[in-house]
């Protein structure tokens, strides 16, 4: 048991002979009682509400109630001082007896010290970092890696039983769009002018240096694009495919197979499900 612990049940006994006084009525429950350090250090070592959140029931201000709670923590032998602060805190301050008490059981427990059962096994999945993949990483990710993992152990040392989660978020419209937006930098990369990113696809700089690793990887769609440029270039019969397909080298060499475009998007859906395994369209 922790010393904030001990003191909360020190605490509950005050409370208990409050009630045997007659100062608090029977009745008076202590649940919403907190014992929790002071926000300022320079104000003590522990710091309770008691007065505040009983004061109603036993039909006196919180000053009042939290002067008779202070002259019982005086009578405590390891307690330098408790005082009243603001409306009806009391703030408390330990000898340092006390706190140099505790260290040979620190010392004695090792890395077992604070160990507790206050999750009793309760199952906890603990997600954090989790950065979105169609993004940087920066510092506020790592921030949440330390804060995250930290928080594992101190639930995990309190009796829970911890999962640690890192979601990676790699599917849906977000990944479609991550898709498009490094397909238009690789194309950038291969020496188009793209212009301005359209609206709905990530501008960052960051991907141009996929880009530029897609360009390096796949060289052989490079020349292609640009053999593709050239042939585009020169007079070619509308609506002829496979006449460009054949000067790109990708056309069935078979003039009785050429096909002169489709007329609409119906045809090339047919087109595509019909079981052709030697037509060379279907092969690409």
């Amino acid at each position: 048991m922790n010393l904030f612990a001990q003191f909360e049940t020190r605490l509950h006994g005050i409370l208990a002979d409050l009630q045997t006084a007659g100062v608090l009525p029977p009745g008076a429950g202590f649940d919403n009682v907190t014992v929790e350090p002071p926000r300022d250090a320079a104000h003590g070592d522990i710091a309770t509400n008691a007065a505040m959140v009983l004061c109603k029931q036993a039909g006196m201000p919180p000053r009042d109630l939290a002067a008779q709670i202070v002259d019982r923590l005086a009578a405590e032998t390891d307690i330098q001082g408790a005082d009243i602060a603001g409306p009806g805190f009391v703030n408390v301050t330990f000898k340092k007896e006390v706190w140099s008490g505790l260290v040979p059981a620190i010392l004695a427990a090792g890395e077992a010290y604070g160990v507790a059962d206050i999750g009793n096994g309760l199952a906890v999945n603990l997600e954090y970092v989790s950065a979105n993949p169609t993004g940087p990483m920066h510092v506020g990710h790592t921030r949440g890696a330390v804060v995250g993992d930290a928080l594992a152990g101190v639930l995990a040392y309190a009796g829970y039983d911890v999962v640690k989660e890192y979601y990676i978020n790699d599917a849906g419209s977000q990944i479609d769009t991550l898709a498009e937006s490094a397909f238009l930098r690789y194309r950038e990369a291969l020496g188009e002018d793209i212009g301005e990113i359209p609206a709905g696809l990530y501008p960052g700089d960051y991907l141009k240096p996929i880009g530029e690793k897609l360009a390096k990887a796949h060289t052989l769609a490079r020349d292609w694009l640009q053999k593709a440029r050239r042939q585009a270039s020169q007079d070619i019969e509308e609506g002829s495919t496979d006449d460009f397909l054949n000067r790109m080298g990708l056309g069935d060499p078979d003039p009785s197979n050429h096909k002169t475009g489709f007329d609409g998007a119906d045809e090339i859906v047919d087109w595509f499900n019909r079981d052709k395994p030697d037509d060379w369209r279907q092969r690409d």
